[in-house]
């Protein structure tokens, strides 16, 4: 059964709202093994939104659209239904009722007379109560096709979607599999050494297949396998994993939820230690992607921004600061910052962002990890505006902690 999934809004097309709905139907359809084949962004106009609707009727089974079923005049989902197939609008009488009731026990006084477009739906359409707001989803059948409409609101999107949507598809045409991926996590290879190292794997394999997603510095495998259930699909992934992870090596880091920052947590927790963070360029990104963890206060004492020189010498007892972007910096940063906070592990990061160069060229990043076993440095070369050089930067700092808190330091 092929889905096609429909976003309306111009504030999506205008880049105002991220889409987060699409990820999260386009995931949910997956494991009930619903193939969804397109995706469309519409904006707030009835012409277009018609013709995306028609355009989906010819090609798919089944239309889930999400946004544009609120009460103002820029809500025309229902209207562009009506307009694709010709349907007559209809309006509820019993939910224009529930929405008075709905309004009046919220304690908002007498409801807008805009609020009852919300009573208004293609003719033969089902109204799914929404109990997390006031836009009722819609079910409908049109000559064999079967459309949804659900809120843009994420969560009485996904409310809708597991509640009412997805059970209908499931009994009206779901296939008996279930689509189950596997995400290794790599670092230290570029996407083309990686796609070259499993090209006959990409090629050769169908089900399962493998697909790589490059972001934030890490480039992932996915491996996905269709069967009658998890386990079997599991069966099929494994030796795939198992082969490409041979040929990978050390460059595979985790897998699936365990991202770097959980990982470099769970060494520390392994070693009983605790960890600093001394970072310049980087303004507390690399201190807040560490905290971000639920649990995290048990090994992160805390961190330093120093992003005044004049910090790192006051604070860090650096010595020279007439030229900070370099290895010196960074070691003496790491070591002050372990001591500092009385912590086993000391992390610094100090070079230029740009897009203007500071002693060396722009992307130039230079980091310190400091252990009781020992303290090394690097300096490497990023390319990219000032947020990707920032993004990559944390990125690095996180894997270069993690090589040495197993004893391989730089040997990737």
């Amino acid at each position: 059964m092929i889905v096609e999934v429909i976003a309306v809004g111009t504030e999506l097309l205008l880049g105002q709202i991220v889409n987060s709905n699409a990820a999260t139907i386009g995931a949910a359809l997956a494991e009930k093994g619903l193939d969804a084949h397109f995706q469309q962004v519409v904006g707030d106009n009835l012409d277009r939104a018609a013709a995306a609707v028609r355009a989906a009727i010819d090609r798919s089974d089944a239309v889930i659209m999400t946004g544009g079923i609120g009460p103002t005049r820029d809500d025309l989902t229902r209207e562009a239904i009506c307009q694709a197939t010709g349907l007559e609008m209809e309006f509820s009488d019993e939910y224009a009722e529930y929405l008075r009731s709905w309004w009046v026990a919220r304690g908002r006084g007498e409801m807008p007379d805009s609020n009852l477009r919300q009573a208004q739906h293609p003719a033969g359409a089902e109204l799914l109560v929404n109990p997390k707001g006031t836009a009722p989803g819609l079910a409908l059948e049109h000559q064999g096709t079967l459309i949804f409409c659900v809120p843009g609101v994420p969560a009485e999107m996904e409310h809708l979607l597991h509640a009412e949507v997805l059970p209908r598809l499931v009994r009206w045409g779901g296939k008996d599999e279930m689509l189950v991926s596997r995400l290794l996590r790599t670092w230290g290879r570029s996407e083309s050494g990686v796609a070259e190292l499993l090209d006959d794997l990409y090629t050769s394999s169908v089900n399962p297949s493998v697909a790589y997603l490059a972001s934030a510095g890490e480039i992932k495998v996915r491996i996905s396998a269709k069967a009658a259930d998890a386990t079997a699909a599991g069966r099929l992934i494994e030796p795939v994993e198992e082969e490409v992870r041979r040929r990978l090596g050390d460059s595979v880091f985790g897998a699936d939820d365990e991202t770097i920052e959980r990982i470099v947590l769970d060494l520390l927790e392994e070693r009983g230690w605790r960890i600093g963070v001394a970072e310049s360029m980087t303004g507390g990104l690399l201190t807040g992607r560490l905290t971000d963890l639920p649990g995290s206060s048990r090994f992160v004492a805390g961190g330093v921004v120093p992003y005044d020189s004049r910090l790192k010498q006051s604070l860090l007892g650096v010595g020279d600061i007439t030229h900070v972007v370099n290895e010196e910096t960074a070691a003496a940063m790491a070591t002050s910052v372990k001591e500092l906070l009385d912590v086993e592990v000391g992390l610094s990061v100090t070079g230029s962002a740009g897009p203007d160069p500071l002693e060396k060229p722009a992307g130039t990043i230079v980091f310190g990890v400091s252990t009781p076993e020992d303290t090394r440095t690097r300096e490497v070369r990023m390319v990219g505006d000032r947020e990707r050089i920032r993004i990559y930067a944390v990125t690095t700092a996180l894997q270069l902690t993690r090589l040495a808190l197993t004893g391989k330091w730089w040997g990737v």
